[in-house]
């Protein structure tokens, strides 16, 4: 993965975390064991620290930054969908940040939260534990279920298998020219979406 130095301070990623090739690590970047980076994903230490603790996974085009002296960080089982931007806050142990969301300076969202799809959370909130916050800005909407909660981790340790997945057998490839007979798909997972877990 592209990583990069800066003023003698150099990222570090444990050997059992995998980081795209892709992303691009710059400064004082902690990856803790097991975690997932994903493709394009932008972890900027050039300022704060940022740390990634066991087991949390950052997924493609997450951009995650902060100012000086303060440090960004995700603690264990924390969970940050897509394209989601992190600033000078701290995500709690097990809580979830969804797609698109916004989470700002010295904001916290508290274990086992949940920030919705493209939710703003302003600096300085203090997201409550188990509850779910949306909107923009974000304002708490309700406290999670035990079902909800259970759904996140699931989510989370689907990632958490990817990461040995990739390590394995992600690599670099030229893409075929058609499709081959047979194709095999791959493995199936028990997860899925909340909606259609609740269907049953």
């Amino acid at each position: 993965m592209p990583s990069y130095s800066i003023d003698g301070v150099i990222p570090v990623v444990d050997p059992t975390a995998y980081v795209h090739p892709s992303a691009v690590l710059i400064g004082d970047v902690i990856v803790g064991p097991g975690c997932y980076v994903g493709p394009c994903a932008s972890l900027r230490g050039d300022f704060g620290r940022i740390v990634l603790q066991e087991g949390s996974n950052v997924q493609d085009h997450c951009c995650i930054h902060g100012f000086p002296d303060q440090d960004t960080v995700v603690e264990v089982n924390g969970h940050i969908g897509h394209g989601a931007i992190l600033h000078s806050c701290i995500v709690r142990r097990d809580a979830l940040v969804g797609m698109n969301a916004v989470v700002m300076d010295e904001a916290e969202i508290g274990e086992q939260a949940i920030v919705a799809a493209c939710a703003f959370v302003p600096a300085g909130m203090k997201v409550p534990g188990r509850t779910l916050v949306a909107g923009i800005p974000a304002k708490v909407k309700k406290t999670l279920s035990e079902e909800e909660i259970a759904w996140k981790l699931e989510g989370t340790q689907t990632y958490q298998v990817l990461t040995v997945r990739s390590l394995a057998s992600l690599h670099e490839v030229a893409p075929l020219q058609q499709m081959e007979p047979g194709r095999p798909r791959l493995p199936a997972s028990e997860v899925r979406s909340l909606i259609a877990t609740r269907r049953g």
